[in-house]
Order: structure tokens, then sequence, then C-alpha cells
């Protein structure tokens, strides 16, 4: 079947900036969490993820690994770790989730909010700027759809699954959205939409999505 509207595929290109805030102790970092542009708490929690495609689990987030290796707040910085971003669907969610969790911390431990960085090692907050564009590969269905998956780039994959969900709020991958207003596919798209891609590697997640539209091809 032919979908209503291809599926094109885009890329993008991604540039880091200085917001210009930067903190040294707990509350320091929380007053900024709650000020700096989602697309600083976007670069933050997703810096990781990019750089180290190939690790899974991937490592933790900025957020975690300052508060635990320059804070030395061990306790604090597993929690943030272990905060699960595909529960969040917005950027604004995810960062009210990260801002309790350092502030219940220091109602929890007032000894906390003493503890500075070294002048050399404070916090600076980045944000992420896109850049998007089109690629030549389009699908008009799952055959073209599962073939154009095994070829584009990790970062053409980044932006269609994690960007598009999160950052850009649309609430799903772009591919599940895809396939379920263009091409009638809501069990296909359910299943994708279920995957946690965090778990995965980019590679490792372009073959598990190859295999679920393979298997749906085969009926």
């Amino acid at each position: 079947m032919k979908a209503k509207e291809p599926f094109i595929f885009h890329t993008r290109l991604s540039l880091t900036e200085l917001t210009g805030m930067k903190a040294s102790t707990l509350k320091e970092l929380a007053g900024c969490v709650k000020e700096v542009p989602g697309s600083s708490i976007y670069h933050h929690t997703h810096r990781f993820l990019q750089q180290h495609q190939y690790l899974s689990p991937e490592p933790p987030n900025d957020f975690a690994y300052w508060v635990g290796n320059v804070l030395g707040e061990k306790e604090l910085a597993e929690e943030l770790a272990s905060i699960d971003t595909i529960q969040f669907g917005t950027i604004a969610d995810l960062r009210s989730r990260i801002l309790a969790t350092i502030e219940n911390y220091l109602k929890a431990n007032p000894a906390a909010a003493l503890r500075f960085s070294g002048k050399n090692e404070p916090f600076y907050f980045m944000k992420s700027v896109s850049i998007v564009f089109a690629t030549e590969r389009i699908a008009y269905d799952l055959k073209e759809f599962s073939e154009a998956l095994a070829d584009i780039t990790v970062d053409s994959l980044y932006y269609h699954v994690f960007e598009a969900r999160l950052r850009l709020e649309h609430g799903e991958n772009d591919f599940s959205y895809w396939l379920r207003s263009a091409l009638d596919e809501p069990k296909l798209a359910d299943e994708i939409s279920r995957l946690d891609p965090y778990t995965y590697t980019l590679d490792e997640l372009r073959i598990k999505i190859i295999h679920i539209v393979k298997k749906r091809i085969r009926g």
C-alpha cells in the first residue's frame, strides 16, 4: 500500500553554544535549571547519547556526572542518573523532574548546599542548536521505508527518533507518526513507539526497527 504522503528522511547538524550561565553549588545549579532554555536541558541530558552512540546503556547525563564527580554528592548523582528520560513527553516535564530531584535533595541534606566546585570546575550551561535539512531518501511504502532505514545516517535516525519525540514535542517518534497517519499501520506504529530508544545504541536501534518493519512486510 502506498502512503498518503511520503516519508521524507531528514538529518541535522548540531551546534553547541554557551548560554552564559554557570553554577558552582547545588543551589545555583537548581536556579539555572529553572531558567535556562529548553535546548540547554535537552543538550545536557542527551549529549552523552550523541557523542557515545556505540555505548549501551548510555553514560549518565551531564548533571549527574558533575554532581557526582565534581561536588562529590554521589547519592544525588545516582538519583539524577536514574531519571528515566523516556517517561517524559516534553522538555518542560523533564526540567521539572530534574529540578525537583535537586531541591528535594537539598531539603533532606542541608549541608550539601555548602559544597562548592573548584574555581575551574563550575557547571557551564550549554545549549544545542540544530540545523535540519531534507535528505534524498523518500519512502512511499514499507519496503522503501525499511530500505531507507538501512541506508540513512545515525544523525538522521537520531533526529527522527529522539529530537522529534522530546525536543520537538511531537509526542512520538516521526516513524510511528507517519506509519499511523499516512499508511494506516497503527499496530506497527505502536510497536515501534513502545521501544525504549535509550536502551540501545543507535545502530542497534536501527536494526531493531528494520526487523519490526520487515516482520510486518512478511505478514
